[in-house]
Formats: C-alpha cells, sequence, structure tokens
C-alpha cells in the first residue's frame, strides 16, 4: 500500500499508450516532463508557465503524470524528487518519447 512517502508507480508492463498520450496531452504537464529530460529534479524546482498556480493543482499534474508511469515521484528528504522514466516508457513505446519531446512546442 502506497503512503504519502511512498507513492505507488505503475510497473514497465502497466504502462498504456491512452495513459501516456492523455498525460503528455497537457501543455503543464509536457512542460514538466520536458524539464525533466536533462536529469531528475526537486519538485519544488520544477517551474510552470503560471508561477502563482495552486499547490494542489500543481500536484495534480505530478499525480497523472505518476499515474500514467511517464515520471517517478520519490521522497527525498523533506520534498519530493521527480525523474523521467524514460528507459521504461522507451522500452514499452519505442521512439514515442522522443518523438514528443522533440516535437516543437506549439
Amino acid at each position: 500500500m502506497a503512503t504519502p512517502a511512498n507513492l505507488s508507480h505503475p510497473s514497465r508492463a502497466d504502462l498504456t499508450l491512452t495513459a501516456v498520450l492523455f498525460a503528455l496531452s497537457d501543455p503543464e504537464r509536457l512542460a514538466i516532463v520536458r524539464q525533466l529530460r536533462s536529469g531528475p529534479l526537486d519538485m519544488a524546482d520544477c517551474s510552470l508557465s503560471i508561477p502563482d498556480m495552486p499547490k494542489s493543482t500543481k500536484s495534480h499534474l505530478m499525480k497523472v503524470l505518476r499515474e500514467a508511469g511517464v515520471i517517478r515521484n520519490e521522497a527525498n528528504g523533506r520534498g519530493r524528487r521527480l525523474t523521467l522514466r524514460s528507459e521504461d516508457l522507451d522500452a514499452r513505446f519505442p521512439g514515442l518519447l522522443g518523438a514528443i519531446l522533440d516535437a516543437p512546442a506549439s
């Protein structure tokens, strides 16, 4: 069972194309994933296009990405550490993540 410190993440085999595409369809969530492409970040360091976005909204964005299997969200001291699950996504859907992240931002 997942606790607030230990959130559940889907296994590689449980990743679905529809969930991944849905998670990446939102501009804010896609911006977060683009930031994570260069390496893990503390959740507090992820910048959003709306700086005064409520914490609850930011948390929801992370939840959708985590539940789709796009990111790993793990406890790191008093904060949270976000990591892009690129190896899992590339193994399950070869080339998909790169194609989406390399596409020009609209």
